[in-house]
């Protein structure tokens, strides 16, 4: 009988091998219809994510089947029919976590990893089968989210465990080789969308301990794989219906590409059905697939939802995602122009390196072009439909540093306007608006607060950086100290610095919380 270990190997190995070849299943949406509809229109859960994750106990058909005849019973209970026919894949312990006052925040993290670790190595309904194990963010996340696994990654680091993080970069790897692309999540509702693409930052993460010649030549082909889904449509985009953008890339005015957030569908998210058809009942517009699609590439953003990607700040129904220029997208993927092409010189491949530096350096005019706004004096996005910068800024203006495509001049310009405007007493406020959005005033958040502390470092504001990271270091402690556990979001301006706002309730667990958190403490007093 083979032991526990050659078993989980040989799964491993099952998955890797044959997971590429069998069929995905579709959306849940698409497979249940009008009954789908029914169970999130009437709101049989509170929150629309739990019925798409749930695990059908039979053949969708015959559940179709049987809910066209037992709905037709005047006593007929829609609750009770999903609950028969539906279970939740639960195959984590319950946690265990007491808390104690002896426990400090840093311990409590350290002990969550083995609480937030899941595997799953067979599709089950909706969740999509993985070879590796991996760390989910927590509460109604229970998947490998893809921008956040970087930020938790940062936690693992600091914990010495390399080996998970290998193995979810691996369950990266395995995605864009069964789908050509990272989805938001192993989902497969989110097989139409990506997130903000820190792919490039794992692997240089990751080569921190294995090595970056080794550790990037194991993932080239990924990153280039990752680079194509974005860039898909660049050399034809003038040929297309609209002659400015086609899916992910715009073509701009002077004939340079960036690239925007979209979705592959126009539809409204099956995991948020029931809001984003009330929002196109109230909105006024006749394109009800523009907002739609709007919506599904503000997901894609993971900035799900702030103003902005508003027309109207305070009016999601004026959500216009796809007509702008998001400068932080442009700058992670200007980061991954450039770690291809250090790629290509630790292959002593010149003429591949310097095209892809070329790429970056092209994006990086690009961005300073389009996005610095003088009279703002601060990194913008752009609305490339209206040709000028959006009017709101927001924490995303920070990237530019973070990438250090940001003159000397525009980082002290960025560091006035953050200490200025965004800084209050628990952190850095998401934007300057307070709309109900969680991203938006007054809520901080845990990936944002790292990517100005690292950008402020890389332009020399230490002192700035330095208050940031305490702000934020006690704005957790304390949230900690009274609820006894880590947060999805905080409010940086009102005492309680517990965070709202949004489509769902706060979640705690919470995977990039625990991850920022973790890198900050851990770091060498200077």
């Amino acid at each position: 009988m083979p032991s526990k270990s050659a078993s989980h190997k040989l799964k491993t190995a099952l998955v890797k091998t044959t997971g590429r070849l069998l069929v995905t299943s579709k959306s849940p949406d698409e497979v249940l219809g009008d009954f789908f509809h029914d169970v999130q229109r009437e709101q049989v859960y509170s929150d629309g994510k739990t019925f798409v994750d749930l695990i059908p106990r039979k053949r969708s058909n015959q559940i179709i089947k049987e809910y066209k005849l037992a709905k037709q019973d005047p006593e007929f209970d829609l609750r009770d029919f999903v609950s028969r026919h539906f279970y939740e894949f639960m195959p984590h312990r319950p946690a265990i976590y007491n808390y104690s006052p002896s426990v400090s925040p840093r311990e409590h993290v350290r002990g969550l990893w083995a609480e937030l670790e899941r595997r799953n190595r067979k599709d089950r309904g909706s969740l999509i089968a993985l070879p590796h194990e991996y760390v989910v963010p927590g509460g109604r996340f229970s998947e490998q989210f893809y921008w956040d696994s970087y930020f938790i990654m940062l936690g693992l680091a600091a914990d010495g465990r390399w080996d998970t993080i290998h193995g979810m970069m691996r369950n990266y790897q395995y995605m864009i080789r069964k789908f050509g692309f990272i989805p938001t999540a192993n989902r497969t509702y989110f097989l139409s969308r990506s997130q903000p693409p820190f792919f490039a930052h794992m692997v240089k993460l990751l080569g921190k301990h294995r090595g970056c010649r080794r550790t990037q030549l194991e993932f080239l082909p990924a990153l280039l794989a990752e680079y194509r889904f974005w860039m898909k449509g660049r050399r034809s985009v003038n040929e297309h219906v609209d002659q400015h953008a086609f899916a992910r890339v715009v073509r701009m005015s002077d004939g340079s590409v960036l690239n925007r957030y979209y979705d592959n569908k126009v539809t409204p998210r099956p995991e948020s059905l029931r809001e984003d058809l009330e929002t196109a009942e109230r909105s006024v517009s006749d394109d009800k697939d523009k907002l739609f699609l709007d919506l599904r590439a503000g997901a894609e953003s993971g900035w799900d939802f702030s103003s902005r990607w508003f027309g109207n700040a305070r009016d999601i129904e004026s959500i216009c995602t796809t007509d702008i220029i998001p400068v932080d997208l442009n700058c992670l993927l200007y980061q991954l122009e450039v770690t291809i092409a250090e790629t290509y010189q630790l292959l002593r491949q010149p003429l591949l390196r310097q095209k892809f530096q070329a790429f970056a350096d092209r994006r990086a005019r690009s961005i300073e072009k389009y996005c610095w706004d003088e009279n703002e004096q601060f990194f913008m996005d752009y609305n490339f439909r209206e040709g000028n910068t959006t009017p709101r800024a927001t924490l995303a203006g920070v990237f530019p540093l973070y990438a250090k495509i940001a003159t000397t001049q525009q980082a002290r310009a960025v560091a006035n306007r953050l200490e200025k405007d965004f800084l209050r007493e628990g952190g850095l406020q998401t934007t300057l608006v307070d709309n109900g959005q969680q991203w938006d005033a007054p809520n901080g958040w845990a990936p944002l607060h790292w990517i100005a502390i690292q950008g402020l470092r890389e332009y020399g504001h230490h002192k700035l950086a330095d208050d940031i990271k305490q702000r934020w270091l006690t704005t957790t402690e304390g949230v900690f100290s009274t609820h006894h556990k880590m947060i999805e979001k905080y409010d940086v301006v009102n005492e309680s610095r517990v965070g709202g706002g949004g489509e769902y309730p706060l979640q705690d667990g919470f995977g990039w919380t625990n991850g920022v958190y973790a890198a900050l403490k851990d770091e060498p007093i200077r």
